[in-house]
């Protein structure tokens, strides 16, 4: 696998722990390079599951 299949698989929506046991990386920040995370991807994931989990109580 490489860094272009790694962000392919991060952007289909594959968890990053997921794609970090398939590089076979020690480090999670090491994956978050390969995939190209940055702070706006990993705020808009925390308010989506924050969506979600509020919808729960709400919905």
């Amino acid at each position: 696998m490489n860094e272009a299949t790694a962000s392919d698989l991060y952007a289909q929506g594959m968890n990053v722990v997921a794609i970090q046991e398939l590089l076979g990386h020690r480090w999670i920040n090491t994956t978050m390079i390969y995939v190209h995370v940055n702070k706006t991807h990993i705020e808009d994931a925390w308010t989506s599951a924050g969506q979600r989990a509020a919808s729960r109580f709400t919905g």
